[in-house]
């Protein structure tokens, strides 16, 4: 619904006067796509104007005309059109990313019978930079933080690596091949967890589904991340939330969906930063940025993680294309966040006295 506040119209949020309804009951839930039923490579050519696509920097970024050149489902080689543009925020900065993340518009009536069935616009997260090679490690990086949440809840965003070979149209040069990765359209995660996505300014903590903001909260930590809001919009952004997808009911619970971890902690790259408001002086840093909440419900959110594990474990272990430096580190960040949430003391220390009064 809407209101009035101070004379401007706001959507609002309503509360529910009974407990939230929980995560796992959605009216009706949707199959996801194709493309996102499957941990398997894909690879794929794209053709475009990228010299002339990544002088547009800007928000309103215009599409232009390229082609992807993938398999279909009998294994014959296929050409679809598509346009393309750059987006993001501070990976669209020039100084950040010389190779920006990009937006991939795919013709509807083209894409039956190829792995991007039922795809109409998703975004793609590229390497950010040509000629370092650990842009590319921080690519699998964030790709598997995305694979840990959806191990800890089904509302989050589901994610396809892919193998994508460029093929810059403007210029006569060679080729190059890089890892990248697909990301679920907001709507179309919503609608498979049988929500919707919810337009509004703010979200306030008691909409909130509380069992669903505690693992949100707990994961931020875990990954060493505090560039997210659950319940504020970005700066000079209409709506909620920071790198935090409203999905849920107009009446209520809200479930925040976390996106876009190249700050975190658990990756470090090169140009992360420390929120200045946190007090830390590393992103290697934690600080639970989460709200206070009964033991009780610490340590149910707790228990997740802990059931999650050796299978949070074994998803970096088994990534193809991890260097050995950089899963050594995580592996030590995972250990340290395990010693944390399984030390009595330390659960008090960290997530009862450092956390937020709303």
């Amino acid at each position: 619904m809407t209101r009035i506040v101070g004379g401007l119209l706001v959507a609002v949020v309503l509360p529910v006067v009974s407990a939230p309804a929980q995560e796992d009951e959605p009216d009706s839930v949707s199959a996801p796509a194709p493309l996102f039923e499957s941990h398997d490579i894909v690879e794929f050519t794209l053709k475009a104007p990228l010299k002339t696509i990544f002088k547009d920097r800007s928000q309103e970024s215009e599409e232009l005309p390229g082609t992807l050149i993938v398999q279909d489902d009998a294994g014959s080689q296929v050409t679809l059109d598509v346009k393309v543009r750059t987006r993001g925020k501070y990976r669209l900065e020039r100084r950040t990313c010389g190779f920006p993340p990009l937006r991939v518009n795919f013709q509807t009536s083209q894409v039956e019978n190829t792995v991007f069935s039922g795809q109409d616009k998703l975004k793609l997260v590229t390497h950010c930079q040509d000629k370092r090679s650990e842009y590319e490690q921080y690519v699998l990086q964030e790709y598997l933080i995305y694979r840990v949440y959806s191990l800890l809840t089904d509302v989050s965003f589901r994610v396809r690596l892919a193998r994508v070979t460029y093929e810059d149209t403007d210029e006569d040069r060679d080729t190059i091949t890089r890892y990248a990765f697909f990301i679920e359209d907001d709507e179309a995660m919503a609608k498979r967890v049988g929500w919707q996505v919810l337009s509004v300014p703010l979200v306030t903590p008691e909409y909130v589904d509380p069992k669903h903001l505690a693992v949100f909260e707990v994961f931020q930590y875990l990954i060493g991340n505090t560039d997210w809001s659950a319940f504020l919009p970005e700066p000079e952004k209409p709506d909620c939330c920071h790198n935090a997808k409203p999905i849920g009911d107009p009446a209520g619970p809200v479930l925040p969906v976390p996106y876009d971890f190249d700050m975190a902690g658990i990756i470090s790259t090169r140009y992360a930063k420390p929120d200045p408001m946190v007090g830390v002086r590393s992103v290697r840093d934690r600080r639970f940025w989460g709200i206070c909440r009964p033991r009780e419900e610490v340590d149910a959110a707790l228990a997740v993680f802990n059931e999650q594990r050796d299978a949070i474990y074994d998803l970096y272990r088994s990534q193809v294309g991890l260097e050995e430096k950089p899963l050594e580190k995580t592996i030590e960040y995972l250990d340290e966040f395990y010693e944390v949430i399984n030390d009595p003391r330390k659960v008090r220390d960290e997530f009862l006295r450092m956390c937020r009064e709303v």
